[in-house]
């Protein structure tokens, strides 16, 4: 008769931590099942914590802070019954700018899917209009077609293909690619949008350092990220023991893409307490710097370089720098 009580214990009557760590174990599909349960379970399988978890596990390496707070705006627009509208088929989005010149932040083809309780759940919901392609979320693109670069865009994640489309984040937000690998995205590192320029912090580099700089060919476009290193200066006795380069008040960006021969494209000299724009001349305007922390971005971009076509396309800049002007 004991035995017979213990078998029919109820999941509810387990502790609170026990009951945690058996639901933190469960699929989406399988909380899904087991809020249908009651009342309790449908709000404890729901739980912020659970869908972050997942979410980060499936799209941690593009889904970030910005997409966190693209979603408020949706979740907040769904709940005050917001009737702003990108497109006539029944989307929500967000954007900053004037036409032509609009960035778009991100966009849920059919907003509806937030009109009922689903809305109540933050992470839950982002999980679900990610996971149905319906959630187009900002990130970052790797393009390695004429000039290697860090684009920005709208990603609309493919669960039959496990890829990603791709659409520009300004003008018409064209579609610009199609089963996208995870090793050509990733999330937005800054919230700065692709029409402003990022703030710098140049006193703390130094010589080494890998760093990502906003670049653009005219102030009608907006910008991307290119990938450089600190160098040290001419004047530097680097292989001594009193290299002054961090303590300068210029630093040396240098682009490896480009070889030595073309030495008007390949160094820039910028002043560090100067954060406006910088026009080198030849149509190229450099924004801010951010610092790569990560090993895995430092990889992903050598690893770029390495594309045949890439090195190719260089290889005639050496002979003709004009080509530049006339790719862009």
């Amino acid at each position: 008769m004991e035995n017979e009580k213990r078998s029919h214990i109820c999941l509810l009557d387990l502790p609170e931590s026990h009951l945690d760590c058996v639901l933190k174990h469960l699929s989406p599909q399988e909380l899904c099942i087991m809020s249908e349960a009651c009342s309790v379970l449908r709000k404890r399988c729901s739980g912020d914590d659970l869908w972050e978890e997942h979410i980060k596990r499936k799209w941690g390496p593009v889904i970030g802070e910005v997409v966190y707070n693209e979603w408020k705006w949706h979740i907040a627009s769904a709940k005050e019954d917001n009737t702003l509208r990108i497109y006539q088929n029944g989307s929500l989005g967000t954007f900053s700018g004037d036409w032509p010149f609009l960035s778009l932040g991100s966009y849920l083809d059919d907003s509806e899917m937030l009109r009922g309780s689903l809305s109540n759940y933050f992470m839950k919901s982002l999980y679900f209009s990610v996971e149905s392609g319906k959630f187009w979320f900002p990130a970052q693109i790797y393009r390695a077609n004429r000039f290697l670069c860090c684009h920005h865009g709208l990603l609309s994640y493919d669960s039959e293909t496990d890829s990603f489309q791709a659409r520009k984040q300004s003008g018409g937000w064209e579609l610009i690619g199609k089963s996208i690998g995870w090793d050509k995205v990733r999330a937005t590192p800054v919230e700065t949008p692709p029409n402003a320029l990022h703030v710098s912090h140049l006193s703390n580099l130094k010589p080494g350092d890998h760093i990502e700089i906003q670049f653009r060919t005219s102030r009608q476009t907006f910008y991307d990220w290119w990938h450089a290193t600190i160098e040290h200066l001419e004047t530097c006795n680097e292989h001594g023991n009193h290299c002054g380069c961090d303590q300068s008040e210029v630093v040396v960006v240098e682009f490896k893409q480009y070889s030595p021969v073309v030495s008007q494209m390949r160094r820039l000299v910028l002043t560090k307490n100067n954060y406006q724009e910088h026009d080198d001349g030849m149509g190229r305007l450099f924004g801010g710097i951010r610092k790569i922390h990560s090993q895995q971005q430092i990889d992903t971009w050598k690893s770029l370089f390495a594309q045949p076509y890439l090195r190719t396309y260089h290889n005639l800049l050496e002979f003709d720098p004009s080509l530049f002007i006339s790719a862009t």
